[in-house]
């Protein structure tokens, strides 16, 4: 029996071979991010990820910001594990904490940091626990320090929620997903998960404290967004 890990639908040896299924354009989460902070912050110091999963981000990161110490963070046991079997080879620029989510980042992360991602990773949560967490990542952000966020998102009308749904789901149909599957991932939205519009998503940001907050990417049912303290 597969145990499902935190609330995602696959369980950590599944996840990075399926979330690539999941969402089309979560290579281009990675790449727009990389690029981002390479215009903006090239020169950061300490980068921390949380909600980290297996740690694909960082091992990419890691390359090319070879400067940069990274902070791994995740509640998920499992998830860790195979991140720092990743990353075992630059102990000396990375730090992975356990038991960690967005939620508790100011009980367990005693500094200040240029750079937080979160990909991902705070939908699971309602709004009050992610207006939390997203506060949690503003406050641990040195001045002048970005957040960048990718987040699955509701579309403004009913209409285009089920637009965007049969967008996202004829994906995963293409890339090999079961149609089984697909419709119960299609189940989910709004009962296992809960996306926002992108104007809320903006509104968070600001409710958080962010000086500047900017949407930077949009695909199907999913954007990212940036916010600079």
């Amino acid at each position: 029996m597969n145990i499902i890990d935190n609330k995602t639908a696959h369980n950590s040896k599944e996840y990075d071979r399926n979330i690539y299924k999941t969402i089309q354009y979560y290579e281009l989460f990675y790449k727009e991010t990389i690029d981002l902070v390479q215009s903006y912050k090239n020169d950061c110091e300490i980068w921390l990820d949380t909600g980290c999963g297996t740690g694909n981000f960082v091992e990419i990161a890691n390359n090319i910001f070879k400067n940069t110490k990274f902070i791994l963070s995740d509640c998920n046991d499992n998830m860790i594990n195979i991140a720092k079997n990743k990353l075992k080879n630059f102990s000396d620029r990375i730090e992975v904490i356990s038991g960690c989510s967005s939620e508790n980042l100011k009980n367990t992360i005693n500094r200040c940091v240029d750079v937080v991602t979160a990909i991902q990773v705070h939908h699971y949560l309602n709004r009050q626990r992610c207006e939390e967490a997203t506060k949690n990542c503003y406050e641990i952000l040195k001045k002048g320090g970005i957040y960048i966020t990718f987040e699955n998102i509701k579309p403004l009308s009913d209409k285009g929620i089920e637009i965007g749904l049969n967008r996202w789901a004829e994906c995963q149909l293409n890339s090999g997903r079961s149609k089984e599957i697909v419709e119960n991932h299609k189940k989910r939205f709004d009962k296992a998960y809960y996306p926002i519009t992108i104007l809320d998503h903006i509104a968070l940001l600001r409710k958080a404290g962010f000086k500047y907050c900017e949407v930077f990417f949009v695909s199907q049912i999913q954007a990212g967004f940036y916010a600079i303290k």
